[in-house]
């Protein structure tokens, strides 16, 4: 029987839904603020030496969280300085969403906002195309290399607009964390396409040896309630298991046996842990900083 699986990248809405239940039930966002509060002024100590204005460059920047938590932390180490935040991403909805934030948001006055409404590809292909290279002294992809077709070319591409003490910074799930076992194991019998690709910082880091790029790695702790997968029927479990598996609707089109063998999965220690009696998923992310 032909599976009806398809890649949840496909559903524009059915994927920001699932994606805003996995930051309500897991430490995401919590675990990055803290890696933006204590391990990334060291990060930062080099990048505005004695410069008139900071630029920064947020691929993937989503609806601007952590973005402008890392604006924060820029203005703490240079108070007073110019940044100029240049942000490419390709959800109209999530650029919206990022605009009101910087609407409600105060201590904004020396930080200049440009959206660019692309993706990453998107953007490398106008700069080339207008046979621009501007330099930066910051660029981050946070959780968005799993959606770039070439992710060793994406890297290359921004690596090389880095200005001397500029840094770049990669944040994707940790090889030590649910993700890895869950993807390495079922990726193969789920509707990716190209829309999406499994990556975490065991990939990330083999590209950046065979390139001979320096770096450094920091581990962030993370998990995700995932109890209500368990509840037949329950809403939030259905998105989250959409979210785990990148696909539209798992637990209504998945293979009774493909299914039957993914919950089972996700209740072993290799991606899951029990306590107080809830399943918590091992959602770790990898911190990368890559020098220039």
């Amino acid at each position: 029987m032909a599976s009806t699986m398809r890649s949840l990248m496909a559903d524009p809405s059915r994927y920001l839904l699932s994606f805003r239940v996995f930051l309500a039930k897991s430490t995401e966002h919590q675990c990055m603020q803290e890696f933006v509060e204590r391990q990334l002024p060291g990060v930062l100590a080099s990048i505005g030496n004695e410069k008139p204005a900071i630029n920064i460059l947020s691929v993937g920047g989503g609806a601007g969280e952590i973005d402008l938590q890392i604006l924060s932390a820029v203005q703490a180490r240079y108070p007073g300085v110019t940044i100029n935040n240049e942000v490419v991403e390709p959800s109209a909805e999530q650029i919206l969403k990022y605009k009101e934030r910087v609407a409600a948001t105060s201590n904004l006055e020396n930080v200049k906002f440009t959206w660019h409404k692309e993706t990453a590809y998107e953007y490398e292909s106008r700069m080339n195309a207008e046979k621009k290279s501007k330099k930066w002294d910051f660029i981050h992809m946070i959780q968005m290399l799993y959606y770039v077709k070439d992710v060793p070319a994406t890297i290359r591409y921004f690596h090389s607009l880095l200005e001397g003490q500029a840094k770049l910074l990669i944040i994707v799930v940790s090889e030590n964390s649910g993700w890895e076992t869950l993807w390495k194991k079922y990726g193969s019998s789920l509707p990716l396409d190209d829309l999406c690709t499994y990556v975490s910082s065991a990939d990330i880091k083999r590209m950046l040896d065979s390139a001979g790029l320096k770096y450094q790695l920091h581990e962030l702790p993370s998990n995700m309630d995932i109890t209500s997968c368990f509840t037949e029927g329950d809403a939030d479990g259905e998105l989250l298991l959409d979210f785990l598996t990148e696909t539209c609707n798992f637990s209504k089109t998945a293979p009774p046996e493909l299914k039957h063998q993914i919950m089972e999965e996700l209740k072993k220690p290799g991606c899951s842990e029990k306590r107080n009696g809830k399943v918590l998923f091992n959602n770790n992310l990898s911190a990368i900083v890559i020098e220039p």
